[in-house]
């Protein structure tokens, strides 16, 4: 049976709580928020006004916004009614043992139990929690400005029971996120990750004089932040391929591609782990034509070329050399 959602208590109001604050408000959530900052209604104030012309935009009704935000004096009064928590403290093993062990005994037996956290899986601070208490508590880890940005990593842990996965999921996917499950613990999940492979190949490439910080800003905009805007790296390979797809593309520049090396030393991958992956890739996409996979991709890129030249002021897009 689906969860309904009415209350929602935000912990800790740093940019990403704030962010969270302005959206579950805007999705019509009662939002309790607790953090100790001292000027915590200033600063909730100010993100409220500079988020609702931003929701609005997004089609969402701010009218009333603030009124359904309430400051909370600590964790527990946040917390109390609450049918789904969203903890956004400070990246400390230590200090999220010590907080969740505290909403898993403030806050009611029904709500979920949410963490922000942004490389830590959720099994190494609820070690020390009673089954029922750990089954309610999984990642929802968004990308910032997470009232803006539509990914939320839902990571559950080692005791995350499937019924809080299914609600998460549900929730997130109530307040306009998309949601996606992950089904292994992993320090820095999947978006951070792969951020920061492409951050290390960035530094390398500028420390090494290949190419200025500028410009390489410039290679990722103007080539693979539009392509990856439209599709993701294996749906890109596998239109890379053309007609025979994912497939094609690795028999014929997949050795070509290896002999760069990839950087941590991983050793290359067998033919039977590759024939795997091949296959995983084609039991995604293989249900559509390249033509249709490939007019939605071009579609799209369009479409964030528009985008991109509407928010410069120009009519057309600007091609940047």
């Amino acid at each position: 049976m689906t969860r309904t959602f009415r209350t929602a208590a935000v912990i800790g109001a740093g940019t990403i709580g704030l962010s969270w604050t302005a959206l579950f408000a805007a999705y019509g959530l009662t939002v309790k928020v607790s953090d100790p900052r001292p000027d915590l209604a200033e600063a909730l104030e100010e993100a409220l006004a500079h988020s609702a012309p931003q929701l609005a935009a997004r089609g969402l009704d701010v009218t009333g916004l603030a009124d359904r935000v309430r400051v909370a004096a600590d964790v527990s009064e946040a917390v109390r009614d609450a049918d789904v928590v969203q903890e956004n403290g400070p990246e400390r093993v230590e200090f999220k043992r010590d907080l969740f062990a505290d909403l898993a005994r403030e806050a009611p037996a029904h709500a979920l139990l949410l963490s922000s956290s942004s490389a830590i899986p959720s099994s190494a601070f609820t070690r020390e929690l009673p089954d029922g208490a750990a089954a309610r508590v999984l990642i929802g880890h968004p990308f910032n400005p997470p009232h803006l940005l539509p990914l939320v990593e839902v990571v559950p842990g080692e005791r995350t029971g499937e019924d809080a996965v299914r609600a998460a999921v549900d929730f997130y996917a109530s307040v306009g996120r998309t949601p996606v499950v992950e089904r292994k613990e992993i320090p820095g999940f999947v978006g951070n990750r792969l951020q920061n492979a492409l951050g290390r190949e960035a530094v390398h490439l500028v420390q090494e004089g290949v190419v200025t910080p500028e410009d390489l800003d410039k290679v990722m905009t103007n080539s693979l932040g539009l392509r990856w805007a439209a599709v993701g790296p294996f749906l890109g390979s596998h239109l890379g391929g053309g007609p025979g797809g994912y497939r094609h593309l690795v028999e014929h520049i997949g050795a070509s591609m290896q002999s760069l090396g990839d950087g941590d030393g991983r050793p290359a991958p067998s033919a039977e782990q590759t024939e795997r992956l091949i296959a995983a890739v084609e039991k995604a996409y293989g249900s559509s034509t390249y033509s249709e996979l490939a007019e939605a991709r071009d579609r799209k890129q369009l479409a964030v070329l528009a985008a991109l030249a509407g928010a410069a002021g120009t009519t057309t897009p600007k091609e940047e050399n």
